[in-house]
């Protein structure tokens, strides 16, 4: 007897993770039947993992890594399915615009659309809409469906969403969205469930990865966030420079001679961790480096614009009650966390080391008046969530 699933594609600009889900159990199981992800996908050192094998060489045409790519996957998904039927695709899509903030179908319009969003989301946004086009094209009877990052963030306040521009500019959609939303929303699931109330209180959950952002939660829903109209926005991230003076886009523009492209590379592939560091986007490397002066420097900002942020999101929460990290580097890197917590102190954090150290789910000490605790994030399953509901 056939099976439905449905698969989720977690498309970023050089990588892309991806699993089955079994839907024929309720509730819908978070663990996948098999996932797996490539990685490097634009560079040389390509790779390939999957459910039950370490990670491989993966030989990729110059002239469209990307395709080839999601050619590799979908050989290898049907190898999986068996007898199982395909019941949907469920796509991480980071913006959605004014438009979109549930779940949707993508047919031809909504794709148009997305499209449109591209700016706002460069390093994610076009490549999700690869896969979608690339999988309408061959499976048009296959439901895809859209699941947003910004969607979590819908119920910020208006204040917090507003930019300090012309009325007109906010008429036109130039506002702030938030992102990692898919993340923040497993986090508001997840952190009741092992808590209780605790959670329900003043929280902030800070995702680390490559991109970073942090988000104030009030009864488990999106209250603040630090990114804003685009991904770009916030903390100082591994490539990206976070929130910046807009006039020193001005000044490189102006005095500079910077092309509009050239800033928007600059910004987005040229500054964070590794424009200031010289040496590498990733912590952990810049973390066995420290001897070197401009590594010291790029840490010292990566944490202390952290800090910077959650207390003001903490300020807007009027205190904390919990601390969450989660993805990447929030969930093994005990070092940064280490290092936010010593910067928050005032608020009450006290860190057990050996629980920081073993990326326990509890760090904080048991005379801590914040609970910090560590709780690896699912979007992949929050969109196949999202997604098996919409096409029950």
């Amino acid at each position: 007897m056939s099976a439905d699933v449905i698969l989720v594609l977690n498309a970023g600009s050089s990588s892309i993770k991806f699993a089955l889900f079994d839907t024929t159990l309720r509730p819908l199981p978070r663990e996948p039947l098999w996932s797996g992800k490539a990685e490097g996908i634009t560079t040389a050192g390509a790779t390939f993992s999957e459910t039950g094998t370490p990670a491989q060489p993966l030989t990729l045409p110059s002239d469209r890594p990307y395709h080839a790519t999601l050619e590799h996957i979908r050989t290898r998904v049907t190898a999986q399915l068996g007898t199982r039927r395909l019941k949907a695709v469920a796509h991480r899509v980071v913006h959605g615009g004014m438009k979109y903030f549930e779940p949707v179908r993508v047919d031809a319009a909504v794709l148009a659309d997305l499209r449109s969003y591209i700016p706002l989301a460069p390093l994610h946004q076009p490549f999700a809409l690869e896969a979608v086009e690339t999988l309408l094209r061959l499976r048009p009877e296959l439901p895809q469906v859209a699941c947003f990052d910004t969607g979590f963030h819908r119920t910020m306040p208006r204040v917090e969403q507003m930019l300090p521009l012309t009325r007109s500019a906010w008429e036109q959609g130039l506002r702030r969205y938030g992102f990692h939303g898919l993340s923040y929303e497993y986090l508001s699931i997840a952190l009741p469930e092992r808590y209780g109330d605790a959670a329900r209180g003043r929280t902030l959950a800070a995702h680390l990865g490559s991109g970073a952002s942090l988000c104030a939660l009030q009864r488990l829903q999106s209250v603040g966030t630090t990114m804003g109209f685009s991904a770009l926005d916030g903390l100082m991230m591994g490539t990206r420079c976070g929130a910046l003076d807009p006039g020193a886009v001005i000044y490189l523009m102006q005095v500079e001679k910077l092309s509009l492209e050239q800033v928007a590379h600059a910004l987005y592939h040229e500054s964070g961790l590794l424009g200031l560091s010289g040496v590498s986007s990733d912590p952990r490397v810049l973390l066995q480096q420290e001897g070197n002066a401009n590594v010291r420097d790029a840490l010292a900002l990566y944490v202390r614009r952290m800090v910077r942020e959650a207390g003001a999101l903490a300020a807007v929460l009027g205190g904390l009650d919990m601390f969450a990290f989660t993805a990447g580097i929030g969930e093994h890197n005990s070092m940064i966390r280490g290092r936010v917590c010593a910067g928050l102190a005032f608020l009450g954090i006290q860190l057990d080391e050996a629980s920081n150290q073993a990326n326990a789910p509890v760090i904080s000490s048991a005379t801590s008046r914040v609970k910090v605790v560590v709780e690896p994030t699912n979007e992949e399953w929050i969109a196949a969530r999202q997604a098996n509901v919409l096409v029950a």
